[in-house]
């Protein structure tokens, strides 16, 4: 049974950090890109960052260059996937979503792209 599971999210000040898990079983997910979304309250789904399975490759939204980062644990059976937040900002309060896919390559911030997804972390950012 193919599983991903955010955690970590929850209620910071603008400015605080967060660091968000996304716990992926069920696949051999360490051979998977794995990405990270957002939707914000009555828009899109937007594309946060990407990381391919070695680490090697990775992309970020312009939005959150030089503060959000990236990383992973392939050691285990469940592969995490983390996404640290730093100086996060009130317009970042959304849902945050936690995906994968088979390869790195083109349209990695296109959620079209991905196959698994987890279900979302509420994160809220107060002014």
């Amino acid at each position: 049974q193919v599983q991903l599971v955010e955690s970590g999210g929850g209620l910071v000040q603008a400015g605080d950090s967060l660091r968000l898990s996304c716990a992926a079983s069920g696949r051999t997910f360490s051979r998977h890109t794995m990405g990270w979304f957002r939707r914000v309250p009555g828009k899109e789904r937007e594309f946060v960052a990407a990381l391919s399975r070695s680490g090697a490759n990775i992309r970020y939204a312009d939005s959150v260059k030089g503060r959000f980062t990236i990383s992973r644990d392939n050691a285990k059976t469940t592969v995490t996937v983390f996404l640290q937040m730093n100086s996060l900002k009130f317009e970042e309060t959304a849902v945050y979503y936690c995906a994968a896919r088979n390869a790195w390559g083109a349209y990695v911030d296109y959620e079209g792209s991905y196959d698994y997804w987890g279900q979302g972390t509420q994160v809220t950012v107060s002014s």
